[in-house]
């Protein structure tokens, strides 16, 4: 079976600038029009101001300067001062409306990543780093910011002001204006060169920050592991060869961009000698005023910087749009686990579960089905407030069953059913409210103990909540901890012990009181005592409730109703723990095992 378009690397999806800058326009710059338009208003204030300036240099000149007429003083002043305030104003509003649509534009693509990113499938996430994902949400979307801004505010800003002092220039004397811009197209190859260049080294660039951004994302995680083999300087050294890439690829986008610069002082040098050539020459012989000529060069080397800006238009658009097709790359993934269009709404189940002859298997990165099925041909029924618990090897697929139930993956064969309902019958978010998960690798937020506690039911009350924190054995020492429950957790509930973390986790399930109880190797890692402390409230959690569970050690699901043994994938044995004893089977030498292990250490002790 093929890989799923939505399953694909992030890197094999390529949109054209075409696509990604009308997309752009479409839904994220026009709905905001209205800001737009006034920015464009600012802009012919701000360029208007600008020109005439640069047409008060004319009076100034012959009126002033030649005529020497005080009567002129006080009116060009006030034109002036009225010009700069103008000028003012429009720049002004421009930023204002620009940065607002801009910041905007930032907002709205964040959340809309976001939104795709939480609706998005498991396998998608197995597939790409974390750091790559957050570098596409914060780095790429920011130089998006940084390019929309330049290229609508800064590029309007400087065509109009381009527009209105050159209309000012042929005003004054087309010939000249003509002779003056006869150069400037010649440098649209040479620029258009360097923006290809400039995008290049561009998405380079941002690749290797999404590779940083994995690498610090990893290694501060790991920093316990980082530390204990003494792997500091591997670690500096994984670092500094990605940073020397970032800086190679960095540097090249600098050059390509200054290299912008030369060429148009060049061709500004050559454009003035030859208006001050001509100009000059036709005012030593009167045919030109002094003030007319002043006022000429005035608007050209007005025009001459702007121009030399909008050189830089293409380059901004170039880093723009690479890191536009990552971004929106990003935004084209779709779920491919999502709710029929006729999908029904189930209500609070009874807990009865059915699999029927369900078979899984993984996909690999290149889009094909493993040739060993993750599980084959599962069989069995569920009754409602049963215990059913599931053991064998690491990798026989017992984690997998259980992923499959919350619909986290779909079958490729048979179905599962819930209270008679197929799986894919019925919706997404009313199946999972009907499902508490307590894993072995608990999940805590960088928030307090009362807000973590609540994630399994929003909007519980206090007393909700306590009563969960104490029937999972948890509340004596949350009102230990230094501010009780609104105590910070830290990352990963770094700041907890393990046993404590699992207990806040046990307290979430309990909390969203949920019919069907899912828990995968809940006490696995955890040292006796804290076993013992979190069994109990285990326990609590199990009763009136199906429970499936998935168990390394095997004393803690003696009295489940019914016990599977799997192996590769396959159920090979079925029964309560004294039959699966008597049948000397997988059970009983996983189980004898085990119960050696344990004396060992004890006789140790």
């Amino acid at each position: 079976m093929s890989f799923p378009p939505l399953f694909h690397s992030l890197s094999t999806l390529k949109l054209s600038d075409k696509t990604v800058f009308f997309r752009i326009l479409k839904e994220y710059v026009w709905p905001y029009r209205c800001q737009v338009i006034l920015a464009f208003l600012c802009m012919l204030m701000f360029s208007g101001a600008l020109t005439i300036l640069a047409k008060l240099m004319e009076p100034i000149i012959n009126d002033i300067f030649i005529q020497k007429d005080e009567t002129k003083l006080i009116g060009i002043s006030v034109l002036i001062f009225g010009a700069f305030i103008v000028k003012g104003l429009g720049l002004y509003g421009e930023n204002y409306f620009m940065n607002y649509v801009s910041l905007h534009l930032v907002m709205n693509i964040q959340k809309k990543i976001y939104d795709t990113l939480l609706k998005t499938d498991l396998v998608f996430f197995q597939n790409h780093p974390t750091g790559d994902l957050i570098s596409r949400a914060i780095n790429d979307v920011s130089m998006m910011r940084n390019s929309f801004t330049f290229a609508l505010s800064g590029a309007g800003k400087h065509v109009v002001s381009v527009v209105c002092l050159v209309i000012l220039m042929f005003y004054q004397d087309w010939v000249l204006a003509c002779i003056s811009f006869f150069a400037f197209p010649s440098a649209f190859y040479p620029i258009i060169r360097l923006g290809k260049r400039l995008r290049k080294a561009t998405t380079n660039a941002q690749q290797d920050i999404s590779a940083l951004t994995s690498l610090l994302t990893q290694v501060f995680q790991g920093i316990r592991l980082v530390k204990a083999y003494g792997m500091e300087c591997y670690e500096k050294n994984r670092l500094g060869t990605i940073s020397e890439e970032i800086f190679k690829h960095v540097f090249k986008s600098v050059q390509s961009r200054a290299l912008s610069s030369p060429i148009m002082e060049t061709l500004g040098g050559i454009a003035i000698i030859i208006v001050v050539f001509y100009g000059g020459s036709q005012v030593i012989a009167g045919g030109k005023s002094p003030g007319a000529f002043f006022s000429f060069i005035t608007a050209l080397l007005l025009a001459y910087e702007p121009l030399k800006k909008l050189s830089q238009v293409n380059s901004n658009i170039q880093e723009g749009l690479a890191a536009a097709s990552r971004v929106f790359a990003l935004l084209e993934m779709k779920p491919f686990i999502v709710d029929k269009k006729d999908a029904q709404v189930l209500g609070k189940i009874k807990g009865s579960l059915t699999f029927e002859n369900v078979s899984f298997s993984y996909l690999n990165r290149d889009g094909t089905r493993r040739e060993t099925e993750a599980l084959s041909n599962i069989d069995f029924t569920v009754s409602p407030g049963e215990t059913i618990a599931f053991v064998g090897p690491s990798g026989s697929g017992k984690s997998t069953l259980l992923n499959l139930i919350p619909r986290f993956y779909d079958v490729d064969n048979g179905r599962i059913l819930v209270d008679g309902f197929d799986l894919k019958d019925v919706t997404l978010s009313s199946l999972r409210k009907n499902i508490a998960l307590v894993t072995q690798e608990v999940t805590l937020f960088d928030d307090t103990v009362l807000a973590n506690i609540e994630y399994g039911k929003e909007g519980a009350s206090f007393e909700e909540i306590v009563e969960a924190a104490k029937s999972a054995a948890a509340h004596d020492f949350i009102m230990e901890l230094p501010e009780g429950y609104q105590t910070l957790v830290g990352e990963q509930g770094i700041k907890l012990s393990g046993g404590q973390r699992q207990r806040l986790s046990i307290a979430r399930a309990l909390l969203r009181n949920a019919p069907l109880l899912l828990l995968d190797e809940a006490t696995s890692a955890l040292d006796n005592q804290s076993e013992r402390q979190v069994q109990k409230a285990l326990n609590n959690l199990m009763k009136n409730r199906t429970s499936l569970v998935v168990a390394h050690r095997l004393s803690t699901i003696q009295k489940a109703d019914l016990i599977f043994v799997l192996h590769q994938g396959k159920i090979i044995e079925k029964g309560t723990h004294s039959a699966l004893l008597a049948a000397k089977g997988l059970y009983a030498e996983l189980y004898h095992m085990q119960f050696l292990e344990e004396e060992i250490l004890k006789n140790k002790k």
